[in-house]
């Protein structure tokens, strides 16, 4: 069997697209949404992939370097463009360091999405 569990949340936050010709190279402000998905084939003892609980606390710890920031103004942000792409590349691979949810039964992360609005996300994924 495969399984899959996914948790979602958001910030606030501001960026402008460096280069860009249109309104989005004006600082502009998001309350962007990431979901983050793990996937796995095994359940631990208590029949969970990831306790929901666990997965939510690493990815609150990762968002909020972002959270109510200048995201320009974050490292890799000072170099590189904080378009939703990067955003979800920049937390995907956050994500994949912490081995946290993998130590009981080889859950892996599978996607994240990013939502800058209701209609308008990125997502990157193995």
């Amino acid at each position: 069997m495969n399984y899959r569990i996914a948790v979602e949340r958001t910030f606030s936050a501001a960026h402008a697209l460096r280069g860009y010709k249109g309104k989005c190279e004006r600082m502009h402000g998001h309350t962007w949404k990431v979901q983050a998905v793990v996937k796995g084939k095994k359940l631990n003892h208590l029949g969970m992939l990831v306790d929901f609980h666990d997965l939510k606390a690493i990815l609150d710890a990762i968002i909020a370097r972002l959270d109510h920031c200048v995201i320009n103004e974050v490292p890799p942000f000072t170099g590189i463009n904080p378009t939703a792409e990067q955003i979800a590349q920049y937390i995907f691979t956050q994500l994949r360091k912490d081995a946290a949810f993998r130590k009981t039964n080889g859950a892996r992360l599978a996607s994240v999405k990013v939502w800058e609005s209701e209609t308008s996300s990125a997502e990157v994924n193995v």
